[in-house]
């Protein structure tokens, strides 16, 4: 990330490799030889904090890029597995979270993403026999940490735009919850099965909450481990720019790919916002009125005055710009129907 200058990102969205994870040791050992034979040695302690030395390279450059009062979202799962016949959970989050202690950040309350299992057997050691069961993993971490004290919008248009960057009170409730049960896998519509398996992607709807609750419309966002490029195509639908980050070269064609659909995802998407809130008006609309606030774009009704300027941009192209990027344009007039 050094072409990036210090000081120049709004916001980090990202979910490493997961330490201690079997699918990602090539990875690691990739990174530093001392890794694979700590893990021939059987060392699962040292190959825990080998493997997190070099994810801390990362952290030490997301630290460079924040602005001051910049957030990084760092969606991370803690790893199980058993090394010389012992058992044992190693923390990824414990130990990122500490890093990004040392290096100053302050920690926001996390969120626990609840994963939905489909396995018909998600038991762990002795099933029923007391006491070597163990319990099941089924959460992962966000991490949210910000570079700073909070954040300032001085100037009219950085106000201005800030208004129009809102979200619903009704999202309010739900995304801000520190317990996430409702995002669901990776989505079926971006990327095919087998390059999501590869690159371990996390649902679309992830970023783009993190990237619509933390950032505003023009923001700059950064992926520092870019994988199918969610957290970019997130970064798209929500009117934010995005730099990513991959040494996987094989992923790149399956990138390319996604564009030519993103548009229609995308604007569904925002469509379905649209439309929820239109709903939750609908169910909690008393017989005098329970909302006093009209949206001036939409004109509907909506809870609060902070709603009242709330415009989501509809993409209508993506070209590519170069060879390793793309330009986005977005509509500034309402949809025909939502």
């Amino acid at each position: 990330m050094e072409a990036l200058p210090s000081g120049s990102i709004d916001l980090v969205v990202t979910s490493p490799p997961y330490p201690m994870i079997e699918m990602w040791d090539a990875m690691f050992d990739g990174q530093n030889i001392e890794i694979g034979k700590a893990l021939e040695k059987n060392d699962g302690s040292g190959t825990f904090e080998l493997m997190h030395r070099e994810l801390d390279a990362v952290w030490h450059e997301v630290r460079r890029i924040l602005k001051p009062g910049g957030i990084a979202c760092i969606n991370v799962g803690d790893a199980v597995r058993t090394i010389n016949n012992l058992f044992m959970l190693y923390p990824n989050h414990s130990r990122i979270l500490t890093q990004f202690l040392t290096l100053g950040f302050q920690a926001l309350p996390v969120i626990l993403w609840r994963k939905q299992t489909n396995a018909p057997n998600k038991f762990m050691g002795s099933g029923m026999l007391p006491p070597s069961a163990y319990v099941t993993l089924e959460h992962e971490y966000i991490l949210i940490l910000r570079k700073g004290p909070k954040r300032e919008f001085k100037l009219a248009a950085e106000k201005q735009n800030r208004r129009e960057s809102a979200y619903f009170w009704e999202e309010r409730n739900a995304w801000f919850s520190d317990v996430w049960m409702d995002v669901k896998g990776t989505s079926q519509h971006l990327g095919d099965r087998a390059a999501r398996q590869r690159s371990a992607a996390f649902p679309f709807d992830l970023p783009y909450r993190l990237i619509n609750m933390f950032s505003v419309k023009g923001d700059a966002v950064v992926d520092p481990f870019f994988g199918l490029g969610t957290t970019m195509w997130a970064a798209m639908a929500a009117a934010r720019n995005c730099v990513g980050y991959e040494i996987e070269a094989g992923l790149r064609d399956e990138i390319y790919a996604i564009s030519n659909s993103l548009v229609s995802y995308a604007n569904k998407c925002i469509n379905r916002r649209i439309q929820t809130h239109i709903n939750y008006i609908k169910q909690n609309q008393g017989p005098k009125g329970a909302f006093k606030y009209t949206n001036q774009h939409y004109q509907f009704a909506v809870k609060t005055r902070q709603e009242t300027d709330i415009f989501i941009n509809p993409i209508t192209t993506i070209e590519m710009a170069g060879n390793h990027g793309f330009k986005v344009s977005y509509s500034t007039e309402l949809p025909q129907s939502f």
